[in-house]
């Protein structure tokens, strides 16, 4: 018997209005890059180049999603890492650490376009 994929096995897991949120911000982290590939890692959908974790995405305790950019599973030096994020789309906990916040569907696709560039400039920073 074929194991079940799993990211389908933990949008199953999602109800239908998370579960769209979630598939939103998918898409827009797979149209960032060509050569990220999904997976799940920290019970999330995860992508990553050359197997290094890049972004993350996860459900919000009080409702909602997020978008974690990140370098990998494994602390890097950071210093003189630098990257920037001129529409303040996420808060950055550490210099290459960064967190988007989207409430609903409505704030996902306000900012899409802005998202996909932020998504494909950290990956193409990071990779």
């Amino acid at each position: 018997m074929p194991m079940p994929d799993p990211v389908e096995a933990y949008r199953g897991t999602l109800n239908a209005e998370t579960r769209a949120l979630i598939d939103a911000l998918r898409e827009i982290a797979a149209a960032a890059h060509p050569r990220l590939t999904e997976g799940i890692k920290w019970n999330a959908p995860s992508f990553a180049v050359d197997d290094e974790d890049r972004i993350t995405l996860g459900v919000e305790n009080k409702g909602g999603v997020r978008m974690v950019l990140h370098r990998g599973a494994k602390a890097k030096d950071n210093a003189g890492f630098t990257f920037d994020d001129p529409d303040r789309l996420a808060r950055w906990p550490a210099r290459d650490r960064g967190v988007v916040i989207l409430k609903d569907r409505a704030a996902i696709e306000a900012k899409r376009t802005a998202l996909i560039d932020l998504c494909r400039r950290w990956i193409e920073q990071t990779a």
